[in-house]
Order: C-alpha cells, then structure tokens, then sequence
C-alpha cells in the first residue's frame, strides 16, 4: 500500500501497517517532512504529477490519504488505483480544512464531533463514506481537546477498517455526500474575527499545543475585529 501525507498521524498508521505485516510501498510527503524509519519515500510538492512513480511501487491498488493538505485530482483519482482519506471532521457537514472545520463547529456549538472514512472521487471529502467514529464534544472542550479526539478517532478508523480496505471489503454506509454539508477552506478564515461576541469564541479559538502548525489560523485570530460575519 502506498501512504500520502505527514505528520505523526500517518506515521502512526505506517507503523501500524508495518506491525501489522502489510507491506508499505511508498510514503509520500512534502519536502519539509521529518521521516522516521526506513521506507521508500517520495517527496513531492505536487504528487497528482507523480502516478507514474505510485503505479510502479504498488504491489496493491491501495492508497491512503491520512493527514494531507494536497487536492488528489486525475489521474490518481479515477486511475485503477483505490484512494482512501481518513478525514478528521464528520462528513458530509464539515468538509474541508480539520482545523478551519473543528473552530467553526465549536462556534456553532456542536456537542457531537468525529471523523470520517471514505473513498475520494473528483470532490472535495464527498466520496462514498464507508465507516465513521464519533466523539463528544464537552462544554469545557476547546480547539486542542477536540482536534485530539478527532485525531484518535482517525486513527480508530484506520487500524479498524485496514484489513478490509486492503481485500476490498467495504461496503458504502451513506451515499455520495456531494453537495451536503459545507466546506470548510481557507476561503473561511477572513470571517473569523467576526464571530469574536460569540460566547464559544474563546475556547475555539485556543489551538494550544496546534498553534505552531496553524500560522494562517493563528495569524487571521490576530487580527483586529471586522463587522463582517460568517454566513449562517
């Protein structure tokens, strides 16, 4: 199976695999990535240029896409290649950025969260889901304590479902989720500051141990209140 990613969430789930005796043909990262261990690496600004190199690692048509910024699009998506995302956000409600998602549903005073297996197709986190794992939010819970849920909760999925992604065991639970729910991108963040009378502000806003991997969110919470609002 071949990984796209970073961080220590898809590393975590290599191990797995690894432990698990499944064999990793390829990790894909950005040039930035720490890389723990000894497997194949490709480093990559833009892996939908690299099919040719994915094809010719695979020993399997699997692809798991854990903790990746990058869009798949053609011809990874649509080749004879299986692509799976563990999304951290309940799907189809909060597609999108996990960070920009999470302050947005504890804005709106969501007391249940999760994440999200699924296929990507063509779309932005709308291929078919096929299992998810789902978390409380508390009243006192703030950025960091739900982003660690949501980051358990993927790993959950993975090491759940592995065994059946890789015999192609899985079947549908909802379907197609394009065009329900709202995407949550980086087109979102200048409304932020809007939400700053919003008594949840506070705590949606605390990134705690995330500040340093979120300098955009961090940089748009820094900035002066705007009276423009986020559409309801």
């Amino acid at each position: 199976m071949i990984f796209i990613g970073g961080g220590s969430l898809l590393w975590r789930a290599v191990r797995f695999a690894d432990t698990a005796g499944h064999t990793v043909d390829l990790v894909c990262v950005d040039d930035q990535e720490n890389v723990p261990g000894d497997h194949r690496i490709l480093r990559a600004d833009d892996v939908n240029n690299d099919y040719d190199i994915l094809r010719g690692a695979a020993t399997d048509d699997v692809v798991f896409s854990i903790n990746n910024p990058t869009i798949l699009r053609a011809p990874l998506v649509g080749s004879d290649l299986r692509i799976y995302n563990v999304h951290n956000g309940p799907l189809p409600t909060y597609r999108g950025l996990p960070e920009i998602a999470i302050v947005h549903a504890i804005l709106a005073g969501e007391t249940t969260y999760g994440a999200t297996l699924h296929a990507v197709d063509t779309g932005i986190d709308t291929g078919a889901v096929f299992d998810t794992e789902d978390f409380p939010i508390d009243p006192q819970d703030d950025f960091q304590d739900v982003m660690m849920s949501g980051l358990r909760a993927c790993h959950t999925l993975f090491e759940r479902n592995l065994d059946a992604v890789l015999a192609d065991d899985l079947t549908p639970i909802t379907p197609h989720a394009r065009g329900g729910g709202s995407y949550f991108g980086r087109s979102r963040l200048p409304h932020l500051t809007g939400h700053r009378a919003n008594p949840e502000y506070p705590r949606a806003t605390n990134l705690g141990v995330f500040t340093p991997l979120y300098p955009d969110l961090v940089a748009t919470l820094a900035a002066a209140p705007t009276t423009e609002s986020e559409p309801s």
